[in-house]
């Protein structure tokens, strides 16, 4: 604001233009990660049972231990080459963007299935985080 002797106040606009540059280039905000229910997790994950099991490997891999464990990783699974050289370890961030699709995250994955419903994913992640330990 410019004050000069016997004159009104008058408001730079340059502050405004800078703060709606801010915004335009960091993009609106990610909205928090949905809380997860281990109950409804668990009714969702039948739905993964076609190929997939806790305690032994099926079509994909077991999920004992699944959150924290570097992709790739489970003995007597047959993995892609892709997955098991993506680095990748189960955060509750990479299973739900893994969960979002799979072949976006790394093409050529064995993996077709997405679940688009963010509280779904995270229901079914906190079903995992607390019951495949």
């Amino acid at each position: 604001m410019n004050v000069w002797p016997n004159s009104a106040p008058q408001r730079s606009t340059s502050g405004l233009a800078l703060a709606f540059v801010a915004i335009v280039l960091l993009g609106p905000a990610r909205p928090a990660a949905a809380t997860g229910n281990v109950a409804r997790g668990q009714t969702l994950y039948k739905g993964c049972a076609d190929c997939h099991a806790i305690n032994e490997n099926g079509v994909g891999p077991m999920h004992r231990g699944v959150v924290g464990r570097k992709a790739g990783s489970v003995a007597g699974y047959d993995y892609s080459p892709e997955l098991k050289k993506s680095g990748i370890v189960w955060t509750e961030e990479n299973l739900d963007r893994w969960l979002t699709g799979p072949q976006a995250m790394v093409p050529e994955t064995k993996m077709f299935f997405d679940v688009p419903d963010a509280q779904d994913r995270a229901d079914i992640i906190a079903f995992l985080k607390e019951k495949a330990r």
